[in-house]
């Protein structure tokens, strides 16, 4: 399939991809702050620079992307240049994989939130219900 905008144009399109202080990211900021968690946002200091932490409570939380994390239900991989994002999802995967692995040999809750979880509003209040319980 033939990109129907320039690679200037497209450049400048994912020059606006955000990493921290996403839309979804925003919504369970949210969620969580009127359930009472408290938490640092992008703390550098933690392994893989957890979106949301609670070092005291020791809570971690993703919030994965479905296309940058490859969501297996809904990634769709561009066609233009897929190598290159195949590659790139798989490093992103495997780096999850050993952020996962860091934190639960060190007894800390990880959460992952997906972006399709903000759409199943039911799922969402599970995941975040379940963060709240964990927090004591």
């Amino acid at each position: 399939m033939v990109d129907k905008i320039t690679k200037k144009e497209r450049g400048i399109l994912m020059g606006k991809i955000r990493s921290k202080n996403t839309g979804i990211e925003k919504q369970i900021k949210k969620i969580l702050w009127k359930k009472g968690l408290r938490y640092r946002k992008n703390n550098t200091k933690l392994y893989g620079k957890p979106d949301l932490s609670n070092q005291s409570k020791k809570i971690i939380i993703f919030i994965d992307s479905c296309f940058w994390h490859g969501c297996p239900k809904h990634l769709r991989v561009p066609e233009k240049n897929k190598k290159y994002w195949l590659n790139k999802i798989a490093k992103n995967q495997e780096r999850d994989k050993s952020v996962n692995k860091y934190y639960k040999n060190r007894k800390w809750k990880l959460f992952r939130i997906w972006e399709h979880d903000l759409k199943n509003q039911k799922r969402l209040e599970e995941k975040i219900n379940n963060i709240i319980e964990n927090q004591n």
